[in-house]
């Protein structure tokens, strides 16, 4: 597709940012991927796509990986500028 950065919400595999390299239907390619796997200081991914996080300390993003095929994304949020570079900065979560 483009260079934008997105986040997708799936069905049942989570959430997930990154860029769309190809999309078919409800499967989409992406790449330089991260699970959003728990968010706070933004009411909706909506608000984090638009805003990115009051309190990006407190989310829980997964590492990135280079490329991940999701075949159930129920919605594609372009992501702004900001948001963008906010979400790739987020310390990657590990459990103590």
């Amino acid at each position: 597709m483009d260079s934008t950065y997105y986040i997708v919400r799936c069905d049942r595999s989570g959430v997930f940012a990154g860029n769309i390299k190809c999309r078919c239907g409800s499967e989409v390619m992406m790449t330089g991927v991260r699970c959003i796997w728990y968010w706070d200081g933004a009411a909706s991914l909506l608000q984090l796509a638009k805003e990115g996080s009051k309190d990006p300390d407190a989310c829980k993003f997964t590492v990135e990986v280079d490329e991940l095929t999701v075949i159930d994304a129920i919605e594609i949020i372009p992501c702004s500028a900001d948001a963008a570079k906010q979400i790739k900065e987020v310390k990657a979560w590990r459990r103590n």
